[in-house]
């Protein structure tokens, strides 16, 4: 039971105002480092609400601590083949290992006391990526980290040192996953840190000596990758001191706040320019593998595939850092087939990033086939992997962005001949006075109808993931009800599900509240529903308006029917939504064919 604070009680732990705090921080500031620390409040004086920062999961549910976390490794390597084309091996891993990871936390412990000494030296699943740029190591992580709803935060191997007086401090990363879970400790307990650019800090062959930049960051790192006590409250963090010198002033007593790292997944990866070079040497020596494949100057990404700890001990990492690296995932280049998979994939976020930036200004933007094929040549050429797909769309379609907001056209089709020759096309669409002719306007409905049918092909394709999270049946018109809002709303498909579901959901619960006034049953058939729902993709209203407007317009019909005839309970169907009058009309005629019949 909980109680008010008396009047007194308030008075005691009022919140002190700019100027006290100030004050109470100028003289503990003063007394530890002299004259050299400043005040500069706005600096010192954070939001009501932080900020959510761009890169981050979102928290997951939580129970006691530990994220309510229960999917198994094929369940999320589902998901993760929605968005990534190729890499199975790489989805394979990290799903098997950040299944295990999670499920293992939650796992009950019922071992005795006694028994919990063996946990020592248990050891944890880090991983570690190889693979050229591109390729979708930091994409991936971030589609896991969303998927299973846990803290995460992203870093930067080049921007940490070991002391944390050049660039951030490593154990800078593990508060931050406090700031990411709303200042739940345990839910930052069980969250991921991501480090990109991993090899940037293996240690120099050219250097003599400690290297605080890079040696020194793999030595920082090590036990916070096994297990530390992290402290939340450090001397170069202003805030930190503000709500340890406010928690002494309402308690007179210090408070130590810590986050424990046994539980936190550390994940690593760096392109490793280099390495290849290293383990064709090992594989030469030893006269094994594909010692016949590995004699040419030009040496295979596929090599990676090869790595051992002993060449990433060469190429510059500690043995102890490597050691906490269980877990080495090799990602596959991509060839040009697989940038036009990439594009072709509907939850790509190159193409729906660009749609989005038409639709900003009402123009929707189809692609052919071809054109798609035209872009994944553009960006081979570059050698960057899925990145060079971004700059090939920019460069193609800028010219385009830039002029048509000026002009009424409200709809553009980029062709191969598009992608050729921008300027020409740009030139063709003016001549034409902004309006498309019969023929493009016909390929243009083409493209969206292709794209539709790979909307509802991927779909498909999970429909068993979807339907064990929502319960329902993935029917054929639900798949096409899907793939309309996927369209519609200019979003990937597990959005555009979620937006299905509680549609679904919302006109259910509505269903009792609306009728409940006539004192009859009325049920809503399946087609009525998705009717429903239909309506509200298309002509982009609330689904609840939609229901109430429905039921405004059967309310006198089925009243009357109730009252003349007798009915008392009534079916909604799909004609119903579509032409209400007629289905009153419907059930009027029913009832007086029947009561001839049985004259």
């Amino acid at each position: 039971m909980e109680f008010e604070d008396s009047p007194e009680k308030e008075q005691e732990q009022r919140i002190p105002n700019q100027k006290e705090l100030e004050k109470e921080l100028s003289e503990y500031l003063s007394k530890k480092y002299g004259d050299r620390i400043k005040i500069v409040s706005p600096l010192l004086f954070p939001q009501s609400e932080p900020k959510k920062k761009e890169e981050g999961g979102k928290g997951g549910a939580m129970k006691s601590g530990v994220p309510a976390f229960d999917m198994k490794p094929e369940e999320l390597e589902s998901y993760l083949n929605g968005y990534v084309v190729k890499q199975d091996q790489a989805k394979g891993v990290l799903a098997t290992k950040i299944c295990t990871h999670f499920n293992r936390i939650k796992s009950p412990d019922k071992r005795h006391k006694k028994e919990k000494a063996s946990s020592v030296g248990m050891i944890k699943n880090n991983i570690l990526m190889l693979g050229p740029t591109g390729v979708g190591k930091t994409y991936l992580i971030k589609l896991i980290a969303q998927r299973i709803g846990v803290p995460f935060v992203k870093g930067d191997a080049t921007k940490f040192s070991e002391t944390g007086y050049v660039g951030g401090d490593v154990e800078d990363l593990v508060r931050d996953l406090v700031y990411e879970a709303h200042d739940d400790i345990q839910l930052a307990e069980n969250g991921i840190v991501y480090i990109d650019e991993i090899d940037k800090i293996a240690s120099s062959q050219n250097i003599i000596g400690h290297d605080v930049s890079r040696t020194g960051v793999q030595r920082a790192l090590l036990k916070p990758m096994e297990e530390t006590d992290v402290d939340l409250k450090v001397p170069h963090d202003p805030i930190s001191q503000i709500q340890a010198i406010e928690h002494y002033r309402r308690t007179g007593k210090r408070e130590k706040q810590i986050v424990n790292t046994k539980n936190i997944l550390f994940i690593m990866s760096g392109a490793f320019e280099g390495l290849p070079d290293i383990i064709k040497k090992r594989l030469q020596r030893q006269g094994i593998g594909f010692e016949a494949d590995i004699h040419s100057a030009e040496v295979s990404m596929d090599i990676l595939k090869e790595v051992r700890a002993q060449d990433l001990i060469e190429f510059g990492f500690e043995s102890e850092f490597i050691g906490r690296l269980p877990v080495i995932v090799v990602f596959d280049e991509l060839t040009k087939d697989d940038l036009v998979e990439i594009l072709k994939n509907p939850n790509n976020p190159i193409i729906l990033s660009k749609k989005k930036d038409f639709m900003a200004y009402d123009i929707n933007i189809q692609f052919e086939d071809e054109a798609l094929e035209k872009l994944a040549e553009m960006a081979s050429q570059e050698k960057t992997g899925a990145r060079g797909l971004v700059s090939a769309v920019e460069r193609t379609l800028m010219p385009f962005e830039k002029h048509l907001p000026s002009t009424f056209t409200d709809k553009l089709l980029a062709t191969p001949e598009l992608v050729e020759n921008p300027e020409q096309e740009l030139k063709r669409i003016d001549s034409g006075r902004d309006m498309m002719d019969p023929k493009m306007e016909e390929r243009f409905e083409r493209a969206a109808v292709n794209e539709k049918e790979r909307v509802k092909k991927t779909i498909a394709e999970r429909a068993k993931e979807f339907e064990a999270q929502s319960g329902l049946g993935l029917s054929e018109d639900r798949i096409d009800l899907i793939a309309d809002q996927t369209l519609k709303s200019v979003s990937d498909i597990d959005s555009a599900f979620i937006d299905f579901k509680e549609m679904h959901d919302q006109i259910r619960a509505q269903n009792e509240k609306l009728f409940s006034q006539l004192g009859i049953d009325v049920s809503l058939a399946d087609s009525a529903i998705h009717e429903i729902i239909r309506i509200a993709i298309d002509q982009d209203r609330d689904i609840i308006e939609v229901c109430v407007s429905l039921a405004n317009e059967l309310e006198y019909g089925l009243k009357l029917v109730k009252d003349r005839i007798g009915f008392e309970a009534f079916t909604i169907t799909k004609e119903a939504v579509l032409d209400p009058e007629k289905y009153i009309d419907s059930l009027i005629k029913k009832y007086y064919s029947r009561d001839q019949v049985i004259s």
